[in-house]
């Protein structure tokens, strides 16, 4: 399920101007920035009023699954980017054939490019 979660919060002005400049400020960084962004963001979702929610069941379409195994029959080399978290995307691919337990998977995860390439690196050997 998608879910959505709906809250309201009274802030000052002054809290608002101080919430906007930090987070512009986390914005700007160039390393950590979404943790940073993270942190602001959690300073102000605080103490909050739920006034709604929503959940919606994601499916996959129909036929997603064969289509994959089409692509793959064909020796063509299927590549997915997700913006989902780690467990989601890779739940998707197991579910639509991309995984199998005879998959190697490697899971790289760097704030900048020599991190990444460090990752990369020792999943090679």
């Amino acid at each position: 399920m998608r879910t959505l979660l709906l809250a309201r919060k009274t802030i000052s002005e002054e809290e608002y101007e101080s919430f906007i400049a930090r987070r512009a400020e986390a914005e700007g960084l160039m390393e950590q920035r979404e943790k940073k962004i993270d942190e602001v963001n959690a300073t102000i979702e605080v103490d909050m009023k739920l006034v709604g929610a929503t959940a919606i069941e994601d499916k996959l379409q129909d036929e997603v699954k064969d289509t994959i195994e089409f692509i793959r029959a064909a020796g063509i080399k299927l590549w997915v980017l997700t913006g989902d978290k780690i467990e989601t995307a890779v739940n998707i691919a197991y579910s639509t054939g991309l995984l199998d337990n005879s998959v190697k998977r490697h899971h790289l995860q760097g704030e900048n490019i020599m991190m990444i390439s460090t990752e990369l690196n020792i999943a090679k050997q």
